[in-house]
């Protein structure tokens, strides 16, 4: 039986336990000007064009930046950052993030990669799940016509049967080496071919344990429908169901696209409508816990401490292995070292590749984190209590 347990996330000590004086004042720098949303403007742009000209820039990347969100620029970098977390029951999730160039060789290396990822998951108990998107191992372009159900050419049927093979490969591969493996969710417009694909990995392997998740963009005003008939269809065909929640991450891109083809937008009306979803979701699959295996990917902390309550409602351990939490490396460490230090899974994505091809996954993640209207984040406000904490007790 599980104990009762307040679920708190305001512990400072334990949120930045792993971070010395030094380092919580180099993070301090960083989310300070990642407030300034000129700055990361300016900073995005000139690092790229660094990079172009070969200007040296690296090692400043690598000192900031780069260092402060990704493991490294190959797997061996990132053993620094797995031994860091596991030290305080943190999982890691290895996140190839460079964005290839879109061809055969490109799509084939990264499966490659990949497929290291899950060598690498398989057997450590530090690094429980492996993770890919479907667009790093095939044409989004011919995913786009098969869900309009256009007509493919031979050579677009012939690229599209490679994509297929990739994907199952992957997933055997996590099957066969006894790790978990997420696929990431992507833009409406050729996520159904994506989720028919993982639904076919999850009738092949997730039979006996629970191997393969899907993505659910909680932000998608269809996608708590969408979860629940994929709870049933695999309850029909005798499969667990794996399910990640996030909001999701393209919500300006889907807007736009729905207004310049003139279809209704699939994105939620405002942040309160995804925000209630998500916790629906999550009551949902507790209810259903057994059939569904659930990953709350979250940098919310009521919906992180409604998913720890609900645990407790329906007496589910805490490190009951069908319950993760997830955040991303570098971001949200009061709810990452809460949580685990309270002896919930918890995981960080720890993305790493190259410092140059890592550049637009900085980007983002340095405009998610700049401040609307001038506040500062929650993240900044947090690093300058810890600070003033640590200032207090010398």
């Amino acid at each position: 039986m599980p104990t009762k347990t307040k679920i708190s996330l305001e512990n400072l000590e334990v949120a930045f336990a792993s971070k010395s004086d030094a380092e919580l004042r180099k993070m301090y720098l960083i989310f300070a000007t990642m407030n300034n949303n000129a700055a990361v403007k300016m900073g995005i742009k000139m690092a790229n064009l660094a990079f172009k000209i070969n200007f040296p820039i690296k090692g400043l990347m690598k000192k900031t930046m780069f260092g402060h969100f990704c493991g490294g620029e190959n797997i061996e970098d990132c053993q620094k950052t797995v031994d860091e977390l596991s030290a305080f029951g943190i999982g890691t999730i290895l996140d190839y993030s460079v964005e290839g160039k879109g061809n055969e060789v490109s799509f084939e290396a990264t499966k490659k990669e990949l497929l290291r990822t899950i060598k690498r998951s398989a057997g450590d108990q530090a690094i429980p799940f492996a993770v890919f998107k479907v667009t790093g191992l095939g044409s989004y372009e011919v995913m786009t016509k098969v869900q309009a159900g256009k007509q493919l050419s031979k050579e677009e049927q012939l690229a599209f049967e490679k994509l297929k093979s990739r994907v199952d490969e992957l997933c055997k591969a996590a099957y066969e080496a006894n790790t978990k493996i997420l696929v990431d969710a992507e833009e409406s417009w050729f996520q159904d071919v994506i989720d028919e694909l993982t639904y076919q990995a999850m009738e092949k392997y997730n039979k006996k344990s629970c191997i393969v998740y899907n993505t659910y963009q909680m932000y998608r005003h269809d996608m708590l429908e969408r979860l629940k008939n994929a709870h049933q269809v695999a309850k029909e065909k005798g499969y667990q169901l794996g399910a990640k929640l996030v909001r999701g991450a393209y919500m300006e891109k889907e807007r736009a696209r729905a207004k310049q083809k003139g279809y209704p937008s699939p994105i939620q009306p405002d942040k309160a409508s995804s925000d209630r979803d998500f916790d629906a979701a999550l009551v949902y699959c507790l209810e259903n816990l057994g059939e569904i295996h659930l990953v709350a990917g979250s940098h919310n902390e009521q919906s992180n401490i409604l998913l720890g309550n609900l645990m407790e409602a329906h007496q589910v351990s805490h490190n009951d292995t069908s319950v993760y939490f997830a955040q991303l490396y570098g971001m949200s460490d009061n709810i990452s070292f809460n949580l685990a230090d309270q002896g919930f899974n918890v995981m960080k994505y720890v993305p790493y590749g190259p410092v140059e091809k890592v550049m637009p996954y900085l980007g983002r993640r340095a405009e998610e984190n700049t401040a609307v209207a001038g506040q500062s984040s929650r993240e900044f406000e947090l690093i300058k209590k810890e600070i003033a904490r640590r200032r207090n007790l010398k």
